[in-house]
């Protein structure tokens, strides 16, 4: 027997009639997020970020190469993201859809070009040697909003990874071992984060931040805005054919700076628990 359509034509019609009086299927309120959950592994770099029952582990590995001929001082940064169909039935392996495609562009927009990492701190040897950053996002379920949690989980792996110490003398370049000399965390110009909005067609229906599977599915358009704490935009990505006027967009880019502070906050805190229990100094 085929399957039926979904989400069904109660389903919809249930979903708009609560965002009309400005309630969720989940309890939460418009313009409020699932309280992100993060787990970090034995590994330094190694994070679960968890947003209601959308999953996503980043882990950041690191080895010396040497630079690209057109960046000698620079070192390099590459993001590599896998949505199996373990996270949703959605997903076919080897075909990526197109909300498997914008989101890996994003990912690189907001974790790679807006320069969130030093990359000429990651020189060691100008033209000769320097740190190849390898960020790998593995989506592990997809409950909705799986950008966002992807964008936050490979922010707090960068924040979290930490470097071998090296020694240079001359032409020569020593790792240091863990054991021997405490590894170095990355230099950090910013932590951009990523919030997303979900619009819908009827234009009294107030936007919705952090979309659920259904949210999402049922949407007219969406919102993507990239921001760090101090108030600095990083990307503004609109997917969707929902006209938005100048002041709806400013008034959503002041949420999301609110957003910002509370998870700089959080992160903060959790980071500086998890490495206290490591007896690693957090700078």
């Amino acid at each position: 027997m085929p399957r039926p359509p979904s989400p069904s034509i109660p389903e919809k019609e249930f979903l708009f009639t609560a965002l009309k009086q400005n309630l969720r299927l989940d309890g939460r309120l418009p313009l409020e997020m699932r309280e992100p959950m993060l787990t970090f592994g034995p590994e330094l770099g190694w994070v679960e970020c968890a947003m209601g029952k959308t999953r996503v582990l980043a882990q950041v590995d690191g080895k010396m190469v040497k630079p690209t001929p057109e960046r000698p001082l620079e070192g390099i940064i590459t993001i590599h993201s896998e949505i199996s169909p373990m996270a949703s039935s959605d997903y076919e392996p080897g075909r990526p859809s197109d909300e498997e495609v914008t989101m890996i562009r994003m990912l690189d927009k907001v974790l790679r070009r807006s320069d969130a990492v030093d990359k000429e701190s990651l020189c060691v040897l100008a033209g000769q040697r320097v740190w190849h950053l390898r960020l790998t996002i593995h989506c592990l379920a997809d409950a909705g909003n799986l950008l966002d949690c992807a964008c936050l989980a490979g922010i707090v792996a960068l924040r979290h990874f930490r470097r071998p110490e090296v020694e240079v003398v001359g032409d020569e370049v020593t790792i240091h071992h863990p054991s021997e000399r405490a590894p170095m965390p990355l230099s950090m110009h910013h932590s951009p984060y990523c919030f997303t909005f979900a619009y819908f067609p009827d234009s009294s229906t107030q936007a919705v931040l952090d979309p659920t599977h259904l949210e999402q599915r049922l949407s007219a358009g969406l919102l993507s805005i990239a921001l760090n704490a101090q108030r600095e935009l990083c990307v503004v990505q609109k997917a969707g054919g929902v006209p938005l006027a100048p002041e709806e967009i400013m008034r959503i880019i002041d949420v999301a700076v609110g957003k910002a502070k509370e998870l700089d906050r959080l992160i903060e805190e959790r980071l500086k628990a998890d490495m206290a229990g490591r007896h690693v100094e957090v700078r």
